[in-house]
C-alpha cells in the first residue's frame, strides 16, 4: 500500500504542484483547501500524514491540529508562512510532529516527509513481541510498539514526542544537549534559537506528571541540556 497524504493548502496552484511532485514519488495525495472541512476529513480518512498549512480559510492550521490530535494517530507536518519561533512552538504545542517554513523546496519537503514516516511503526511490529522496552519504576516505554505507560495508564504521544521520549529514556542518567537531540531527531544542529525541543519537553513533562517548576523525571541541566532520570518513577 502506498502512503496516503492529505495536503491542506488553500493556494490551489501550489497545492497542485506539490501533489504532483509527491505523486511522482509514489505517494497518494489528496488536497483539501479549507481548515474546517479538513478537520472532518482527517478524522474520517485517517491518512498516514497530513501536511497542514497555518493560514487557511474556515479554521486555521493551529486550530485544526489541536482539534484532531486526540483522535488522529498519524503524522502532522505544519507549514508556517514565517520562520518564527512563535509559529513553530505554537504548532508543536498543538500537537504537530514537525514544522517547515514556506516557501519550501519540493525536495526538502520530500526529505522531511520521508524522515517523519521512517519513525512510524510497520504494521508487523504491532503483532510481534516486545523486543525493545525500557522500564523505570512505574514507567514503561516500548520501541517495538511505540507506546509508553505510567502506572499502567497509557500515555498519548505524538510521533515526535515518542521519538524524543525514547531517545531520552534510552540515555537515562546521561545529559543530552539540544544539539545532540536535534542532530538525532531532525538531522540538524542547534542554532542557538530553535525552541522546538524545549516545547516538546514541556509537553512531555505535563504528560508524565512532572512538576514544571521543579521537574524530577526530565531534568534541565543548566547550560548543558536535559537528563532523563532513572529514578522518581514511583
Amino acid at each position: 500500500m502506498t502512503t496516503r497524504i492529505l495536503l491542506v493548502e488553500d493556494d490551489a496552484r501550489l497545492a497542485e504542484l506539490t501533489a504532483e511532485y509527491l505523486s511522482k514519488n509514489d505517494f497518494t495525495v489528496a488536497i483539501e483547501s479549507r481548515g474546517d472541512t479538513a478537520e472532518a476529513r482527517i478524522l474520517a480518512e485517517q491518512p498516514d500524514l497530513v501536511i497542514l498549512d497555518v493560514m487557511l480559510p474556515g479554521k486555521d492550521g493551529f486550530e485544526v491540529c489541536r482539534s484532531v490530535r486526540p483522535q488522529y494517530r498519524g503524522v502532522i507536518l505544519m507549514l508556517t508562512a514565517r520562520d518564527e519561533d512563535f509559529d513553530q512552538i505554537l504548532g508543536l504545542e498543538m500537537g504537530a510532529d514537525d514544522y517547515i517554513a514556506k516557501p519550501v523546496q519540493p525536495r526538502v519537503l520530500l526529505a522531511r516527509i520521508k524522515a517523519l514516516l521512517r519513525r512510524l511503526p510497520a504494521a508487523s511490529e504491532h503483532d510481534g513481541g516486545d523486543a525493545e522496552a525500557l522500564v523505570f519504576g512505574q514507567f514503561r516505554i516500548s520501541q517495538a510498539t511505540r507506546t509508553a505507560s505510567l502506572a499502567d495508564t497509557g500515555i498519548d504521544l505524538t510521533t515526535a514526542e515518542f521519538d524524543l521520549l525514547w531517545l531520552l529514556a534510552s540515555h537515562a542518567g546521561n545529559v543530552l544537549s539540544r544539539d545532540d537531540l536535534l542532530q538525532e531527531l531532525r538531522g540538524i544542529g542547534f542554532d542557538g534559537l530553535d525552541r522546538s525541543i524545549d516545547a516538546r519537553i514541556s509537553r512531555l513533562r505535563k504528560k508524565l506528571n512532572d512538576d514544571p517548576e521543579n521537574p524530577l523525571r526530565i531534568k534541565t541541566v543548566r547550560g548543558k541540556g536535559y537528563l532523563f532520570s532513572k529514578h522518581d518513577w514511583n
